[in-house]
């Protein structure tokens, strides 16, 4: 149970001088008992607001009632985007991640959730194996809109087969019914070498085209495999499997142009990485709504930090939900807020990231004349295997990184390690040795502290 605590009272709202305290334990919000977060943003909208509360040191529920303008918010932060039981994930799928952890993360991260309210609020994607009639009902009359549905495969034998469950033959009638009332629905495959590469991956993209022609896109996204994973028959692309997939992914995406006047079909960065190819460019991309699946990431950082123009700021991906952070409005925030310390001028600047990203912040660099700036890849050594993006990088890597290096040189890093300001690990930023400063991830933010730090450098010259 995650159960719904007020977390924080924002100063001059509604609720600032009511008997209300953070800690306090919310029962009802106008009679009705909610949920989640969703039910709650709902019950608040109007101009008279009842809420039913628990104080831990008191025997007896208080009532609350609140006077509003209507749509104004209450100006109280929840501390779980699910009051309720999260509906956790009854499948076994055979490249799931979170079986691949290694012991002694926080409890939090070992959660496996299959609910939709968390693949509205957050981009997680859910199999639909638990859907049901009812939250069919509730996603349609809600407009809760858009899911992100793990497909996998089509073929209804092989989809109940990675999954582990029976259910995974049947589930995605759901994703039809969801199509069908309106629904928009990012969909992703990750494709597992031997599995549902090759011909089962090019049926996978026709029904795409087909069956599910009206999915808002697909991402096509390698498997990752840490050290710790027990799964004989699961391992990791080789660049020739890396070709093939990004070869029949451009061979769809071409057709779905050509028959939807649109591009659906995507693979992710990381394929064009290990295949040893040129990832597309941002006008391949018509959005970043599966940026956090690696679909367009490079090309949108590229662009951002060439043409020094904004971009949406990223969150931590695949571990952001679970630890309950509280949503804004309907969707969740998946970055920190920016509270960073501040930083005395260095002579020298370098920029911490994975393996993968290194090579391509290295030329950006070089193209833009930031030649004398330095990019130190983290070698993932606490999941090992293929993981080698930035987002998994953790606190003891990044010290055992730094250990050898220059004490004066300030690094910056991508906030999208980090969730709630600790690394997966369980460290801290305050655990991190060196002259570390937290940076969103984004290029125009990147290119906008180098700037910073090069005006500095002329100052002190």
């Amino acid at each position: 149970m995650s159960g719904a605590k007020i977390s924080a009272i924002k100063p001059n709202s509604p609720v600032a001088d009511l008997d209300i305290c953070v800690g306090d334990e919310l029962l009802a919000v106008n009679g009705r008992e909610p949920t989640d977060i969703i039910e709650y943003q709902q019950l608040i909208d109007g101009e008279t607001v009842t809420l039913l509360l628990q104080r831990e040191d008191r025997p007896l529920r208080h009532q609350v009632r609140i006077s509003k303008m209507a749509g104004e918010p209450l100006g109280l932060s929840i501390d779980s985007a699910v009051f309720d039981r999260i509906r956790t994930c009854d499948n076994h799928c055979t490249f799931c991640f979170i079986y691949q952890l290694p012991k002694g993360m926080r409890r939090s991260l070992y959660v496996k959730d299959d609910d939709f309210r968390l693949s509205f609020l957050y981009g997680n994607y859910t199999t639909l194996t638990r859907f049901t009639e009812f939250d069919l009902e509730r996603v349609v009359d809600e407009r809760l809109s858009p899911l992100y549905v793990s497909i996998h495969t089509t073929n209804p034998d092989r989809r109940a087969d990675m999954l582990r469950n029976p259910r995974g033959a049947t589930s995605l009638r759901w994703l039809r019914a969801l199509l069908d009332a309106g629904i928009e629905v990012h969909g992703q495959v990750v494709v597992c070498p031997g599995v549902n590469d090759g011909i089962e991956l090019e049926e996978t993209l026709v029904d795409a085209l087909t069956n599910y022609a009206d999915l808002a896109s697909l991402s096509v996204v390698p498997i990752g495999i840490s050290d710790f994973s027990n799964e004989t028959s699961m391992r990791a692309h080789l660049p020739d499997e890396a070709r093939d997939v990004v070869r029949l992914v451009t061979k769809y995406q071409t057709l779905g142009n050509e028959l939807l006047g649109r591009k659906t079909i995507f693979a992710s960065d990381e394929f064009y990485l290990v295949a040893e190819l040129s990832t597309p460019g941002p006008e391949d991309y018509p959005s970043l709504d599966q940026a956090e699946n690696g679909v367009g990431l490079v090309a949108a950082f590229g662009e951002s930090f060439t043409m020094f123009s904004p971009m949406d700021k990223l969150g931590s991906g695949f571990f952001q939900s679970v630890d309950g952070a509280p949503a804004l409005g309907y969707r969740a925030p998946r970055t920190l807020d920016d509270h960073e310390p501040e930083h005395a001028p260095s002579d020298e600047i370098a920029i911490l990231t994975g393996e993968y990203a290194a090579p391509i912040l290295r030329r950006l660099l070089d193209q833009s004349g930031f030649d004398d700036v330095a990019v130190v890849p983290v070698i993932n050594h606490y999941f090992g295997g293929n993981i080698k993006v930035a987002g998994l990088l953790t606190g003891n890597d990044i010290n055992n990184t730094l250990a050898s290096r220059d004490a004066n040189t300030t690094y910056l890093l991508p906030d999208l390690c980090l969730s709630e300001g600790r690394f997966l690990d369980g460290l801290s930023l305050e655990d991190v040795r060196g002259n570390v400063r937290v940076i969103p991830t984004t290029g125009f933010d990147l290119r906008n502290v180098l700037h910073e730090w090069r005006q500095q450098r002329l100052v002190l010259v």
